[in-house]
């Protein structure tokens, strides 16, 4: 997505097309074949961390630098680099936020190469993800920046229960535009505590 988050993406990079070992050369206008097709999710480490600075600089039109990456190397399964059929195509990578007195999961990016898109790369990333919040039990939500032209990408996001919550103005530096909304899906339901106790005393 174009945003921290990138699925599916907004406008075409500005980068260099991937090298050849991310993914391979395909004719123009036509799609990889989904019969018999095998997505794949795999860690991200010191090996092949270099997949994944070249996958993000050709499916997003920000950079990320080293830190991002460094800390990538960190958060385990947060992080996931996704395979067609053995071919490194996308990447997943999250990280734990504490922050409005919530314990909450933030989506820095997911993405995948474009010709890869709608073959349920991104809905296998994003429900690995989710699995994790699930298993875990103490997030309160989980939330991510889409730039407000990506509507695919929000599209995309609401089928999972996400919300716009706010819009950022000029949260991108170099990109426009420049503005961004913050979509959220809530795993927690509010507290309830008070009705609760309004409803016993009613009884």
């Amino acid at each position: 997505m174009i945003s921290r988050t990138s699925f599916p993406r907004a406008a075409p990079p500005s980068s260099p097309p991937a090298p050849s070992e991310v993914t391979r050369e395909m004719p123009r206008g036509a799609s990889p074949p989904a019969a018999a097709s095998r997505i794949e999710l795999g860690d991200v480490t010191p090996h092949n961390i270099k997949q994944l600075k070249r996958l993000n600089q050709v499916i997003f039109p920000v950079s990320y630098n080293d830190k991002f990456y460094k800390d990538v190397l960190e958060v385990g399964e947060l992080a996931k680099l996704a395979y067609f059929n053995d071919i490194a195509v996308g990447a997943v990578c999250c990280r734990v936020d504490h922050s409005q007195n919530q314990k909450r999961l933030y989506i820095m990016t997911l993405g995948c190469l474009a010709p890869y898109r709608r073959l349920g790369i991104g809905t296998k990333m994003l429900n690995h993800v989710l699995n994790i919040c699930e298993k875990d039990g103490t997030f309160d939500n989980i939330y991510l920046h889409v730039q407000i032209s990506n509507e695919s990408a929000i599209d995309f996001y609401r089928k999972f229960g996400f919300e716009i919550i706010e819009t950022k103005k000029n949260y991108y530096k170099r990109i426009e535009p420049a503005d961004a909304h913050v979509l959220q899906k809530n795993l927690k339901a509010p507290c309830l505590g008070q009705n609760a106790d309004v409803q016993k005393t009613d009884n």
